[in-house]
């Protein structure tokens, strides 16, 4: 073993306690890769990617005579993960609460992220100015552990309607503004718009989730969500908007909003759907796990013995999933039975809407409940999403390349040179079987080695 291979074994063997700006001096070369680059290229065998002070410089070349070399015989190269909607700063445990806004909740959320390979992260909304926006910047700045931020200053909703303080225990004015007039909303944006938000969020659903009788919530009119979108689109930034129902995306995307920031779940979309937002390149975030989050871990309890699944559960949640009054519970609510439903019209609707060509990004809503685990949702998103008809490598496009171009970051979600080093190296063939991509061996954040999995990094 030469001396610069027996050094590359050892930062392979020892879980990385490095802050993100630490990038290595020399460069490194990933060799004998089985590679999905993230642009839905058909995965390469026996590739070499080589990586150099954060940045991909090559692919497909021979390294540099004084690169330090890594083995990835019967593993896959490939893009860290992205997401284009989560939360953070909301939950805690088994509940959630605006008292969970704090630096270390959302830290070491952050950080949970990372390990399950999402080295991106979009907080669509509910966040706390000025701590978001601080945080927003350390994490691009690198000065943190944990996946890099982006995301929504507060949202805007109904009174008395989406999201309901039932869903987050305490939420305030300053976690989501409700107008009641087209002036108001206007102010409103021209707020976030100075905090320097990346997006704009709407809530507009009226919350009944196709639960028979079940309760509804008011819902935005209108004339304050069209002028929420003209005043965001005058400072040229976009929408993203928490829909449900097909009437409701219509709508919205009659109304030029740019991001439908959920799936449509209550019947298969349409024609006339699909050919407004090809026409108008309208972004799409199905968010499969959502609903399959309500009821997972009742119906599911095995998934509570696999560690890559618990490395991610806070024990207090553990313990309210492993209760069998839980189970029972969960298993009896209508909401149960409508998220079953919902969840397969979603799954077919991705599949539709993919098919169609309109532009599909990757989010969970990950962060806005306690079953959304952190990182974890990511990996069932993936898995549910190949459900739905997709190839692996369509479905790992949708979480890397698609996600990144959806966030308009040019600089990372696709192995080429000048991206970014953010990657994620798993054991096994992904491209042929999606579960591999939760077998984590190594995650390299900005040319740093900064993780091995959230199983390691929990030991």
């Amino acid at each position: 073993m030469t001396i610069r291979s027996a050094f590359a074994a050892l930062l392979l063997a020892t879980p990385a306690a490095l802050y993100v700006g630490s990038a290595i001096a020399e460069p490194v070369a990933f060799e004998h890769a089985r590679l999905i680059d993230g642009t839905g290229a058909l995965a390469q065998p026996d590739a070499t990617v080589v990586i150099d002070n954060g940045t991909i410089i090559s692919v497909g070349i021979p390294a540099p005579a004084d690169a330090r070399h890594v083995d990835l015989t019967g593993k896959t190269l490939m893009p860290a993960l992205i997401s284009d909607h989560s939360h953070v700063g909301l939950v805690k445990g088994t509940g959630a609460s605006r008292d969970n806004y704090t630096r270390a909740n959302i830290l070491a959320a952050l950080k949970q992220y990372s390990d399950y390979g999402v080295l991106t992260v979009t907080a669509l909304g509910l966040n706390r100015s000025p701590l978001f926006d601080t945080l927003r910047q350390e994490q691009h700045d690198g000065r943190n552990p944990g996946a890099d931020l982006y995301g929504v200053d507060q949202g805007i909703g109904a009174p008395d309607g989406v999201p309901p303080a039932a869903m987050v225990n305490g939420i305030g004015p300053d976690q989501v503004f409700r107008p009641t007039t087209p002036e108001e909303a206007r102010k409103d944006v021209d707020q976030m718009i100075a905090e320097h938000t990346d997006l704009v969020k709407l809530w507009v659903d009226d919350f009944r989730n196709d639960v028979p009788d079940g309760k509804t919530y008011p819902m935005l009119p209108p004339a304050i969500y069209q002028a929420v979108i003209d005043e965001a689109h005058q400072h040229g930034t976009r929408v993203a908007v928490h829909i449900h129902d097909l009437a409701v995306a219509k709508a919205i995307v009659a109304s030029k909003a740019d991001i439908l920031a959920h799936g449509v779940r209550d019947q298969p979309v349409d024609h006339d759907l699909i050919a407004a937002m090809l026409r108008q390149g309208t972004w799409y975030i199905a968010t499969l796990d959502l609903d399959e989050a309500n009821y997972l871990y009742a119906e599911q309890p095995e998934l509570l013995s696999n560690p890559f699944v618990l490395a991610g559960i806070d024990p207090a949640l553990r313990r309210e999933f492993t209760d069998p009054k839980w189970r029972a519970e969960t298993m009896a609510k209508p909401l149960t039975k409508a998220s079953h439903y919902a969840l397969s019209v979603n799954q077919k609707n991705l599949a539709v809407l993919y098919r169609a060509g309109v532009k599909v990004g990757f989010g969970t809503d990950s962060g806005a409940a306690p079953a959304r685990i952190p990182g974890f949702a990511e990996h069932r998103e993936l898995y549910l999403t190949v459900q739905a008809g997709l190839s692996p490598v369509q479905a790992i496009s949708l979480a890397t390349g698609n996600a990144a171009a959806l966030l308009h970051l040019s600089d990372r979600g696709v192995i080429a040179p000048g991206r970014r080093a953010d990657l994620l190296v798993v054991n096994g063939n992904a491209d042929e079987n999606i579960g591999a991509v939760d077998q984590i061996d190594q995650v390299w954040q900005r040319g740093v080695l900064v993780s091995h999995g959230p199983v390691r990094s929990k030991n």
